[in-house]
């Protein structure tokens, strides 16, 4: 069974890391999803972080 990498994702505006998910390890573009950030009060992009 394969296993799936923990990412963590990043704000692209503050800069801080909200949430944690799992990606594909055969990916090898960085994940970007639309989350919302509690330091910002607003949707931003978060990016994920190795």
């Amino acid at each position: 069974m394969a296993k799936d990498n923990k990412v963590i994702l990043t704000c692209t505006e503050c800069l801080s890391r909200n949430y944690t998910t799992s990606s594909n390890k055969n990916s090898n573009q960085r994940l970007e999803l639309m989350k919302f950030c509690k330091k910002c009060g607003k949707h931003t992009v978060h990016k994920a972080t190795k």
